[in-house]
């Protein structure tokens, strides 16, 4: 199910009428004027809820006889939120291209010439801005303390803290060994 056609089907379920029609063809396929009555509503009112429904594909019609029938698409409903959630969705490329801006800005607010000028205070900044520093580490490489202390220096005078805070966010892992990148 896309994005557009979740939007929809959820635009068209905030509506008790139409919540009571699924309802009601969840039980058995009916035909508008016995829908109608059974739920108290007229049949041309009905007609305009059975549209909105069949347009955002929660129902299905089909002749029988004399009557247009209509019946609950169970398919649509067999659908986990949790699917329609990991559909990429639409905006995805926006959404990145916001991101790598958003990251961009932080980085030249926070580095000139290559140095931090100083350590944000909100956690999401302080994270961009600790990645960057952790691009000046290897992966499978084990750096002692003062290797660290060193890259680090070269970014901030604060290396204590910033070495602290690379841990403390999983950018960097140590042991008695020594430090190094995590992937």
């Amino acid at each position: 199910m896309t994005e557009h056609e979740a939007i929809g089907l959820f635009k068209c379920l905030s509506d008790k009428s139409r919540l009571q029609i699924l309802k009601s063809l969840a039980i058995e396929d009916m035909y508008v004027e016995r829908l109608a009555e059974r739920l108290g509503i007229s049949a041309p009112t009905l007609s305009f809820h059975l549209k909105k429904l069949a347009d955002a594909g929660a129902v299905t019609s089909y002749k029988s006889q004399y009557y247009m029938m209509y019946s609950l698409n169970k398919e649509v409903f067999e659908v986990s939120i949790l699917d329609i959630l990991n559909e990429e969705s639409d905006e995805a490329e926006a959404q990145v291209r916001r991101d790598a801006q958003y990251r961009q800005k932080v980085i030249n607010a926070f580095f000139e010439y290559g140095k931090l000028k100083s350590i944000p205070a909100q956690r999401k900044k302080e994270r961009i801005v600790l990645e960057v520093i952790a691009d000046a580490f290897e992966y499978d490489r084990i750096y002692s303390e003062r290797e660290v202390n060193i890259i680090i220096a070269d970014f901030h005078a604060d290396f204590c803290t910033i070495r602290r805070d690379m841990k403390g966010e999983g950018l960097m892992d140590r042991d008695k060994n020594g430090y190094w990148r995590v992937k």
